[in-house]
């Protein structure tokens, strides 16, 4: 295993080597002040405005509703995300939905990452999202990512699922920012993988349906997901 202090898991350090896996992305470099702009929520138009601006230009390559979020975390706990899932059509409105985000707010406090990512919105299909468990190079578990309900089709599907994940990490394993890590992917109607991050081995990540860190990944667990519940 890497050792866990050298992996970079940011989208700016992996895209070069896996843009073909994943969304088309943008990037806007922040400068420290801008950071400090962020992690103190300033919103006023004439502090904010050459931020705003080049997150509007890195928009350009987009011709409708984008998704924009810091390097390493999403603002997923903002209202916009609860009820648009986050979609944004202004540079203005992207910059006000990271700073009504606690998570990048304390992660610009931290400096934990300096640039803003940009990528076109996707109205993502809660049941075709997934983690993986990736433990030495080798696919070890694969969770279904939203746990609300059941979904008959996955019962269906799973096993191909998993095969086409199994697939995928045979693949890219050689890319991978660590050979141990964790992988959060989407699956299109036709099929096709989309890579969306790389999250640390451990806590603080939720291991999901694995439910425990301290199972053998070693072994391999195949796809976890929500059992339909008994009448």
């Amino acid at each position: 295993m890497k050792k866990r202090e050298t992996v970079q898991y940011g989208i700016s350090s992996w895209y070069s080597t896996l843009a073909d896996y994943t969304f088309p992305t943008t990037f806007v470099k922040l400068k420290e002040a801008e950071l400090d702009l962020l992690a103190n929520g300033v919103t006023e138009e004439s502090e904010v405005y050459n931020i705003v601006n080049r997150i509007s230009k890195a928009q350009y390559a987009f011709t409708r509703n984008t998704f924009v979020f810091a390097d390493i975390t999403a603002p997923t706990d903002t209202e916009r995300f609860a009820f648009k899932k986050g979609a944004v059509y202004s540079a203005a409105s992207a910059w006000r939905n990271l700073t009504e985000s606690q998570k990048v707010r304390a992660a610009a406090k931290n400096k934990e990452f300096d640039c803003i990512c940009i990528r076109p919105f996707r109205n993502m299909t809660p049941y075709r999202e997934f983690r993986l468990f990736i433990y030495e190079g080798r696919l070890s578990l694969m969770s279904q990512y939203w746990q609300t309900r059941h979904y008959h089709r996955l019962d269906v599907k799973k096993d191909f699922y998993w095969a086409k994940a199994e697939e995928l990490i045979d693949e890219i394993s050689w890319l991978l920012p660590s050979d141990t890590i964790v992988l959060d992917i989407y699956f299109t109607s036709k099929d096709q993988i989309i890579l969306i991050d790389f999250n640390t081995w451990g806590k603080p990540t939720a291991p999901l349906l694995a439910e425990s860190w301290s199972i053998d990944w070693r072994n391999e667990h195949g796809i976890k997901i929500i059992p339909q519940l008994e009448e």
